[in-house]
């Protein structure tokens, strides 16, 4: 970890379940004149005490870590400390994942697949209070509202809430009920109440039907 006063440098954290990611983006960070890394986590809840502690001009972010969700991490960021810059790193493309972490309170939304140029150009722009877009979501989300529609018009997924997203993703990971009442930390009766609005929502008849759909839903937006 860098000091606290290091020469001025804009303190960037990172968090993602990726040692390999984590590590390639420090590299790529500490050879910048005007950055440095200050830290880096694996889960929301070790990041989010982290940053606490740390308090650094940004957060780089994964949408999907280890066993905690990117958009409530956001959100947990942004009531706690409402000055930090939250940047989103991710394999998503869909653009339902962008509209949702920039509702969540993120300044920017990049694919991992960009150059490492368009990294340090995204990092810059929003440490300068601009909105960073990669041209591909950037697109789909100008679509969307040319075409008058609202991105919850576009699929029914996208009637769900951040939390119900959440469980319907963990579902389609395999997750049992307990299990995901243990990630979430909360009771096995709120992961029931969860699931209950997803079928209603998505219009699914049975808990084997959810399952079939989740699991469906996850092999589909999480193809590298």
């Amino acid at each position: 970890m860098q000091p606290e006063t290091d020469h001025g440098k804009k303190r960037v954290f990172l968090v993602d379940d990726h040692p390999l990611v984590r590590e390639w983006l420090t590299n790529l960070i500490n050879t910048q004149s005007d950055l440095t890394v200050c830290g880096e986590a694996e889960t929301g809840p070790q990041a989010l005490q982290a940053i606490l502690a740390l308090k650094p001009h940004i957060a780089i972010v994964d949408i999907s870590l280890k066993d905690s969700s990117g958009i409530e991490l956001i959100k947990d960021l942004k009531h706690s400390l409402p000055g930090l810059v939250v940047l989103i790193l991710s394999m998503h493309e869909e653009s339902h994942y962008a509209g949702r972490a920039l509702r969540a309170g993120a300044a920017g939304y990049i694919i991992k697949r960009e150059t490492t140029r368009k990294i340090i150009t995204a990092i810059r722009q929003v440490l300068a209070g601009e909105i960073y877009l990669s041209s591909e979501i950037a697109t789909a989300l100008a679509a969307q509202y040319a075409t008058g529609k609202h991105p919850l018009e576009n699929s029914p997924v996208e009637q769900l809430s951040d939390r119900e997203l959440e469980v319907f993703e963990l579902l389609g990971q395999g997750r049992g009920t307990r299990q995901i009442a243990e990630v979430l930390r909360v009771s096995v009766k709120t992961v029931q109440a969860y699931c209950g609005r997803i079928k209603e929502k998505l219009n699914l008849g049975s808990a084997t039907e959810l399952l079939r759909e989740a699991v469906r839903w996850y092999e589909t937006t999480h193809k590298t």
